[in-house]
């Protein structure tokens, strides 16, 4: 489910229990996959569609959030440069480009966008962004002043890079990165070594792959008088943080806590009752930045008690519960595989919220 059907179901269940209680439906992300639907649909905005390129070079037709109140465009980079778009036998961390990516801003430069806010993560590439800079305008050059090929193998190449053409609103418009990743560009934390691997690199690919990003780093850094490699965030989606942080002027921040400030939670919580939130497996690292867990923050600051609610829930889930969550609770009804527990989790989110519903008001004297 995405979180505007999550949020459906769950105010179905509570509206067949009681038809009067009012339902505030606030559709949350991370900054994953989900961003971009979830502020389209809370700040009332709409879906931009725009001609790009996949990771793998290929022409498709990306879409984009923009609210035109604020002129905020928000981009998730999985969009245009998504692992997902790639079959696992296609993934090559060595040629895969983010090139999409500045598609995608550029068209929503043209459309008037002044403020950005771009979802990190999910992407096929380790080429540090600069495939992304290439569409904005960038020329990374070799030793010959021929531009080098796309993704990290064109790196390895990479002796100058001309920033003369490079789109001049970047200086203009605020860009704002929602990512929980905080690894540097480089090293043993670094993009290649902790995300390399589910891109289709092998271990024998690691060192090779951080050398052509510390190649980057050292030409890009000079070109942008900026140091970048060790920002924390600069190794998230391939390096696509640290092509930020040296073109523009953006800030990194906690996903759910840019999504929950971007779409008013706490104002829109106030006054509430209960607060009911979720995802598909809650555990230990739901603490970690995720979305039910920032929910269950911003419900606890305004003394709002909140129910999580999960298709798998482990032995740590139960931990959560505290001053913030007063329960967890599963929504399958009887044991079942994963696809079927897929098909049907919409019903049981609806049944879970429903049962949970007839406690609350039975426990606290509503009609």
């Amino acid at each position: 489910m995405t979180s505007v059907e999550a949020a459906e179901a769950m105010a179905r269940g509570i509206k067949g229990v009681d038809p009067s209680i009012v339902c505030e439906l606030v559709p949350m992300a991370d900054g994953g996959e989900g961003t971009t639907e979830a502020l389209v649909t809370a700040l009332q905005g709409e879906w931009v569609e725009a001609d790009c390129h996949d990771a793998l070079d290929r022409p498709i037709t990306g879409r984009y959030g923009f609210v035109p109140v604020s002129r905020l465009a928000v981009i998730e980079v999985a969009e245009a440069a998504g692992l997902a778009q790639i079959t696992p036998g296609d993934r090559d961390p060595w040629v895969a480009t983010s090139r999409g990516v500045g598609e995608l801003i550029l068209s929503a430069l043209d459309h008037g966008a002044i403020e950005f806010i771009i979802g990190l993560g999910g992407t096929a590439t380790n080429d540090a962004g600069a495939g992304m800079l290439t569409a904005l305008g960038a020329h990374f050059l070799d030793a010959n002043g021929i531009a080098v090929a796309d993704g990290a193998r064109g790196l390895t190449s990479l002796v100058s890079a001309d920033l003369g053409s490079l789109d001049n609103r970047l200086r203009t418009v605020k860009f704002r990165l929602a990512s929980d990743v905080t690894n540097p560009l480089l090293g043993d934390r670094g993009a290649s070594a902790i995300y390399g691997l589910q891109k289709g690199a092998s271990p024998q690919d690691v060192p090779g792959l951080d050398a052509a990003l510390e190649r980057w780093a050292d030409i890009a850094e000079a070109a942008f008088d900026r140091h970048v490699r060790d920002i924390p965030g600069a190794g998230s989606a391939g390096g696509l943080g640290a092509a930020f942080a040296a073109a523009t002027h953006a800030s990194l921040e906690s996903g759910v806590e840019l999504v929950r400030d971007a779409v008013g939670l706490r104002q829109r919580i106030a006054g509430a009752d209960w607060v009911f939130s979720g995802e598909g497996g809650i555990d230990r690292q739901t603490a970690s930045g995720k979305t039910p867990w920032g929910v269950a923050q911003a419900a606890k600051a305004e003394g709002v008690p909140a129910i999580l609610f999960g298709g798998r829930i482990s032995d740590g889930a139960y931990e959560l519960i505290g001053d913030a969550v007063v329960a967890v609770v599963p929504i399958l009804r009887q044991a079942t595989d994963l696809p079927s527990a897929l098909r049907d989790g919409s019903v049981n989110l609806e049944r879970a919220a429903a049962t949970v519903t007839r406690l609350l008001t039975a426990r606290i004297g509503c009609p």
